[in-house]
């Protein structure tokens, strides 16, 4: 393992510590949540609890997730084994949409066959406890998540917010039941209609988490990461940078692999483009430190360059007009660009 590796690998061992927390805590909160069905034989709270069974199963499938994902790359794996988390994440919010479709049937049966509802207060008690413990672990998880780039613990959190949200709809129902039992009203629909409602809410959270998977298997572009890379190559941009196009974003993970076409001045040393494609890397870097793999494929400038290159040259063949501006979807493109991207040029045409 070389050094790059371990660092990734140490780097993602503090996700796994993280997901370790959510499913002991999840699996506690699950017990207390049964518990509080039993005394109340709430269906509300029979959902809130059922969901928690998928907690920790799915937080158990992201634990091994972040174990596998943390792994270096080998001659099998050459891009790391990142990709489980997208893997782990589909399953979650499959079996967060499962579990939400569940809670739809049990509350639309319990709608038709009503039971009282007993010992309210308790079970109020049991899930506002539950919401704020989920609420907090939730929030950490996403933030943490979205920081180190890991799908796995971004998704916990969000099945873990979902939860609260669940809950604490559930605890207003509960709110409802307890005051028309005092004003000695028929309550027994108003239970299984908050559940009902939150079960549709789980099952939208769960397609969400979903569709994010798929994206990431699809690698379809992130813009927000493309508009931070090209924000970090514009800070740095030195003049032997004349065109940059081709740029590509694949995430693997907490891992990242960007790779480029960088147009040089044709008269540079092998030894001078290594020095190029250095400073290159450690822009790159200082975004993302040792989480990113570049690949840069140098290429020489070409007659039309000299428009928009800054440099003092010999071999000059058009005055200097002005410098490229690099966007997301200039550098992008497939080719290298004439001035002010009027004009794609092939770069094989003449050949």
């Amino acid at each position: 393992m070389n050094v790059m590796q371990r660092q990734m690998a140490e780097a993602s061992n503090p996700n796994y510590e993280f997901q370790r927390v959510i499913v002991a805590v999840g699996a506690s909160l699950m017990v207390m949540k049964f518990i509080a069905y039993f005394v109340t034989h709430s269906m509300a709270i029979l959902t809130d609890a059922l969901e928690s069974i998928v907690n920790v199963v799915a937080g158990g499938i992201g634990l091994y997730a972040l174990y596998l994902s943390a792994r270096p790359a080998d001659r099998s794996h050459p891009f790391g084994h990142g990709k489980v988390e997208v893997i782990s994440a589909s399953i979650e919010g499959s079996m967060i949409a499962v579990a939400g479709f569940i809670i739809l049937f049990e509350s639309f049966m319990r709608m038709l066959s009503p039971e009282e509802v007993r010992n309210v207060d308790i079970g109020l008690l049991f899930v506002l406890f539950a919401a704020v413990v989920n609420y907090v672990l939730g929030r950490g998880a996403i933030a943490r998540g979205r920081k180190t780039r890991s799908i796995a613990l971004e998704s916990s959190g969000k099945h873990l917010c979902a939860d609260t949200y669940s809950s604490v709809g559930i605890s207003i129902g509960l709110l409802a039941v307890l005051a028309t039992q005092k004003m000695g009203y028929d309550y027994l629909w108003l239970d299984p209609l908050v559940a009902m409602l939150f079960g549709t809410v789980i099952v939208i959270t769960g397609g969400r988490v979903i569709k994010k998977a798929m994206d990431d298997i699809m690698d379809r572009a992130d813009r927000d990461v493309l508009d931070q890379v090209v924000r970090c190559l514009n800070e740095h941009r030195s003049q032997d940078w004349i065109d940059i196009h081709s740029l590509r974003v694949m995430k693997f993970g907490s891992r990242m692999h960007v790779e480029m076409h960088t147009t040089l001045p044709f008269d540079m040393t092998v030894e001078q483009e290594e020095a190029q494609k250095s400073k290159l890397h450690e822009a790159v870097a200082s975004l993302y430190g040792d989480s990113v793999e570049l690949m840069i494929m140098p290429e020489p400038c070409r007659e039309f360059s000299c428009t928009h290159c800054s440099r003092e040259c010999v071999s000059r063949r058009a005055k200097f007009v002005g410098r490229m501006n690099w966007t997301i979807d200039s550098l992008a493109q497939d080719h290298q660009h004439a001035f002010r991207n009027r004009v794609i040029i092939d770069v094989d045409s003449d050949k």
